[in-house]
């Protein structure tokens, strides 16, 4: 007969923290909180999902609070017993700190640009519109000449979702065959940053403008130079770690001017196409930002029904919280075996 023992019940807490603490991925954790109730309690009780998470990805560290949306309502009349208001905000984020972890690295990558907010200058307006950088093809966007070639130029654009983890970004300098000498018109270098609204946008962003939108934006992440060639075909610039982007804006800093046009003697930047690639979470999370403080509440979009039967298992329990149980299962890779203390 097999002898079944529950170390952790053993040990002090410090020492079940260390070792616990040693789960670098959050299947691997979530897994563990699986193993019992009591392996679930503690797991919740010591957040070590959320910990996991922030450790993961520092840029979450100014989640504000974890809300569900679609349970708001229903959670409200329930309110009472300050521990069950605690245990049960204890449980809600749990769920979203290990679904958001687990999103964070194996969502599908994708291309993340939605549309173009604005230019800090266009050469020939609309037809050098930094909208023509959305899609491969024979089209531009063209800066307004400089005289000299320090001057810098920005591309600001609205990413697929609130909550994007990025890795890197690609660019195409534009070539002008049509032109003696078919100069490439590239920068010496990027940089590029990662905020989010100081107002909130609408979701129809219109015609872009030509505006340096700093002072619309927070920036939250900025990345190194990175040395562009002067080469036409399209430049990967991948980020030293993948960032979560919350907010959803990306800015292009074009450093550096390389190439005068020979009819007028000045400086331009022409870009023929950019790409973002990373995962976009907008199936399973939304964010709520508040003010200029960077702080945001997040929304995870949970499926669960409204409420679960008394006699409802533990595994139908652990995954509904979780915003989709088949969704969860998938991503854990496997199913996890129950066991009850």
């Amino acid at each position: 007969m097999e002898i079944c023992m529950d170390f952790l019940s053993c040990l002090d807490h410090d020492t079940s923290m260390k070792i616990l603490m040693c789960l670098e991925d959050p299947s691997d954790l979530v897994r563990a909180s699986s193993v019992s109730r009591s392996w679930r309690d503690f797991v919740i009780a010591n957040g070590l999902c959320k910990q996991l998470c922030l450790t993961m990805f520092p840029h979450l560290l100014r989640v504000d609070c974890v809300i569900e949306p679609s349970c708001v309502k229903e959670k409200a009349s329930e309110v009472g017993c300050s521990k069950f208001v605690e245990w049960e905000t204890l449980k809600r984020e749990h769920e979203a700190y290990a679904f958001l972890a687990q999103g964070c690295l194996s969502f599908p990558f994708e291309e993340c640009i939605k549309d173009a907010i604005s230019a800090s200058s266009t050469d020939n307006y609309p037809e050098e519109s930094i909208r023509n950088t959305l899609q491969p093809g024979n089209r531009y966007w063209s800066s307004k000449g400089q005289r000299k070639a320090a001057v810098p130029e920005t591309l600001v654009y609205k990413l697929v979702a609130d909550i994007c983890v990025i890795t890197e970004i690609n660019i195409q300098p534009f070539q002008a065959y049509f032109q003696y000498g078919s100069p490439i018109y590239s920068a010496e270098s990027v940089r590029f940053r990662l905020g989010h609204p100081k107002c909130p946008m609408d979701d129809t962003l219109g015609e872009p403008l030509d505006d340096s939108a700093d002072d619309k934006f927070i920036w939250t992440y900025s990345s190194s130079e990175f040395p562009m060639a002067q080469e036409s075909c399209l430049q990967n610039f991948k980020l030293p770690e993948p960032v979560v982007c919350i907010g959803g804006i990306l800015q292009i800093e074009l450093l550096r001017r390389v190439q005068r046009q020979e009819m007028d003697g000045l400086f331009y930047i022409c870009v023929a196409y950019v790409q973002v690639k990373g995962r976009p979470l907008s199936s399973a999370f939304g964010v709520e930002m508040l003010g200029p403080s960077g702080k945001f509440v997040l929304k995870a979009k949970s499926s669960a029904p409204p409420g679960l039967p008394e006699d409802a298992s533990y595994h139908d329990v652990h995954l509904h919280g979780l915003v989709d149980s088949e969704q969860m299962v998938n991503l854990l890779e496997e199913e996890v075996p129950m066991e009850y203390d």
